[in-house]
């Protein structure tokens, strides 16, 4: 079973950061424990198709890489988010059916304690190497924030997919 704190060692900003975006994370994990690989692929919305435990755990995984690597350290994208379309705005998420839950988390899991480790040689005031959309960069500690945003709102995605896929509530 994920053991999860929301409660930081010590009360220093980056911290506290830190231990919130740990905690979203591992809610996300405990989300998807104990589910069949069958229901990891279900997509229960009939208008969401995307919608699946391993299609949002592949979308925190590919978001998180966009945010940390492709904004902040300004590295070229690679991997699905680059045949991203009009037409298939989400590809993490299509592809994501056809990769096991296990091997989508162990993915993620390697890669939040990569970031972990990085992040930890900047500091919180440091900018992105690349503007968001209207020309200004971001510091590192808005892309904590909005990182903790983005994984706790799809936590309630992966709450809700997951009652409607095995009735599993809770988490």
């Amino acid at each position: 079973m994920t053991q999860r704190t929301d409660t930081p060692p010590t009360w220093d900003e980056r911290t506290q950061l830190i231990t919130f975006l740990d905690y979203a994370r591992d809610t996300a994990r405990a989300k998807c424990e104990g589910v069949s690989a069958e229901d990891a692929r279900r997509a229960p919305l009939p208008n969401s198709p995307l919608m699946t435990l391993c299609g949002l755990i592949s979308h925190l995984r590919w978001v998180e890489y966009h945010w940390v690597q492709v904004m902040f350290l300004g590295e070229e994208p690679a991997g699905p988010l680059t045949q991203a379309s009009d037409d298939d705005p989400d590809p993490e998420m299509r592809t994501a059916v056809d990769i096991p839950l296990p091997q989508l988390l162990g993915e993620y899991d390697e890669q939040s304690d990569r970031y972990r480790r990085l992040l930890s040689d900047h500091g919180l005031d440091s900018r992105a190497k690349r503007p968001i959309s209207d020309g200004r960069h971001v510091d590192l500690r808005w892309v904590i924030l909005h990182l903790i945003e983005e994984v706790s709102r799809h936590n309630g995605h992966l709450d809700i997919v997951r009652e409607l896929v095995d009735g599993r509530t809770g988490v």
